[in-house]
Formats: C-alpha cells, structure tokens, sequence
C-alpha cells in the first residue's frame, strides 16, 4: 500500500503561458542516493548500449558507486546509436549492472556518436510524457515489462518538430530543443525553484498537465530547471489562458493523488513501483525501503 507524502500546495509563479506551483511540505527523505548526472560526471556509472548490435527499447547501466543511482522518468540521454529517454523512473543498486527501459527520440540515426551516454539535461514534455505514461502502464500492466508505444513517441517527437519548424538530419528531439534554448533561458528566470520545495505541479494555459514530487528539497531543487524545459516546450504551443489555473485546482489533483487506489508492480531496478489511472491521470511512484522517492503524475 502506497502512503503518498503529505504536501501542501504554495502560491503559483507564472509566466506566459505557465503556472507553476510549489509543493511543500513532505520529509527530507532518508534514502541516499547520486542523480544519475551526478554519477556519470564523477565517472561512477556508465549507461551503454546492451550488446554492440543495440536494442531499441533498453541500455545497459554499470553502477560502481557505492550508492543507489537515480535515473528520472522522461529524461533525455544522448550518444551511442541514438538518443533516448527514460521510460519510467528507476533506482540503480550499489555495485550493480542493470537494464532500463528506455524510448527512442532520435528516429533517423543508428550509429555511435560516443560509446557512452550523458545526460543532456533535458527533460521530455509533458505531451510525451503522457504517451510513455499510458503506454508503458499498459505494459507494465500485462506482464510485458516497461515498454513503450515507440511508434506514438516517434510521432510526437516529429509533431513537435513540425510546429516548432525544426530541420533534423536525423529526426532528433534535441534539434528541437536546441532551437528554443534562448526561451528557456527567459522561462527559467522566471519559473526560479522555490526555496523548500519537494515538487511542482505544472498548468500550461488552462489546465494542469504535469505534477512531480521527490523525496527531499535537495533534489527537487536539483532537477527544477531541467523538468522545466519539456513544460516549456508544451507552452510555446500555447497562449496565455484567460483564466489561468488557480491554486484549488491544484489541490484537487494533490488530493486525488493521496486518495486513490495504488497497484504495486515489479520496478526495472531496486525499490518498488506503483502506478494508477483514473480517467485522464496517469500516476506512477517509486518506492525504496517504504520511502516515495519520485512520485509523478501526468494529465492526458
């Protein structure tokens, strides 16, 4: 049974199209553990294709750290034969080697660039985050592992392409991103992390889309900016809502997340998961030793 953490929601920060609300409150959680770009940086964990042929839909990750290593759902790894992004959050074991799930963003090239991955320090948009939410639920649900519906990323990762006018030699998400990096800079200064926030809940226009809640300030703070790149993405799509979201929407959603029904499913890497839907939400929540360490919800 899932005992989703206690959170109040702040007062919104807004900017154009967004509105971003802190959640507070919570525990600074006990279970210790590296960001998996903290890792890679100290050379403590390589993420690498499986086998030198490659498969699609997973890499192989090689943790020498002492520590736990936590991968985030949505975010973007470049290299190797092409880029990817993590189809749900995962823990890597201390001194382990371990497969996770992962999703293509990089349709048009199947070749090294590097041996290794990085993580880029961008994050999926809620738009494809919704995709890899109801489909891998879908899979993890039958019994077929965290799998995605790769063909429906490929397309949203080209839909969004299309409206934001980018030319890709080789279909990639990134080239996107990389068009709009001076508007996330503008975004970032005014969406700042609030101090003591354990989370955020995200509206573009008129409507939540998004919520994330981790375990501890520390980390909430560390990985604000980049959750906000995919949500910015979805709000250049958007024009500013005549009437935005306010704060009691919000917390209907916190309280749906506390109130519903959890099922537990086997995770890809340590802990537990847990994941349910209810209509139009999508929620999923890693567990390690009784403690929620990434808990996130999505609104199709």
């Amino acid at each position: 049974m899932l005992a989703f953490p206690e959170v109040r929601v702040g007062e919104p920060i807004k900017y154009e199209s967004l509105s971003v609300f802190p959640l507070l409150g919570g525990t600074d959680g006990r279970v210790k553990y590296l960001l998996a770009d903290e890792a890679i940086a100290a050379g403590t964990i390589a993420v690498e294709e499986v086998s030198e042929g490659g498969s699609v839909p997973e890499l192989a990750v090689n943790n020498q750290a002492d520590e736990l290593v936590l991968f985030l759902e949505g975010e973007e790894l470049r290299g190797a034969k092409q880029n990817r992004v993590l189809n749900t959050s995962v823990l890597i074991a201390a001194k382990t080697k371990t497969r996770i799930p992962v999703s293509c963003v990089e349709h048009g090239r199947w070749r090294y660039s590097t041996r290794r991955f990085a993580l880029s320090g961008m994050h999926s948009s809620p738009k494809l985050r919704r995709v890899l939410k109801e489909s891998v639920a879908l899979s993890a649900a039958a019994g077929l592992g965290h799998r995605s519906d790769q063909s429906a990323v490929w397309a949203e990762v080209g839909r969004q392409a299309e409206y934001h006018g980018t030319v890709s030699a080789t279909s990639a998400m990134s080239d996107t991103y990389t068009t709009r990096r001076e508007q996330f800079a503008e975004y970032k200064n005014q969406l700042k992390y609030v101090g003591d926030a354990v989370g955020l809940a995200i509206a573009v226009g008129d409507r939540i889309v998004s919520m994330d809640v981790f375990d501890k300030p520390t980390t909430c703070q560390k990985v604000w900016d980049r959750i906000l790149t995919g949500a910015i993405m979805d709000g250049l799509e958007t024009k500013p809502a005549e009437k935005p979201v306010d704060k009691a929407a919000a917390e209907r959603v916190v309280a749906a997340l506390r109130a519903s029904v959890w099922e537990e499913m086997p995770a890809p890497g340590a802990g537990a998961e847990y994941r349910f839907a209810d209509g139009d939400k999508h929620a999923s929540a890693l567990v390690y030793n009784g403690e929620l360490v990434h808990g996130s919800l999505v609104v199709l």
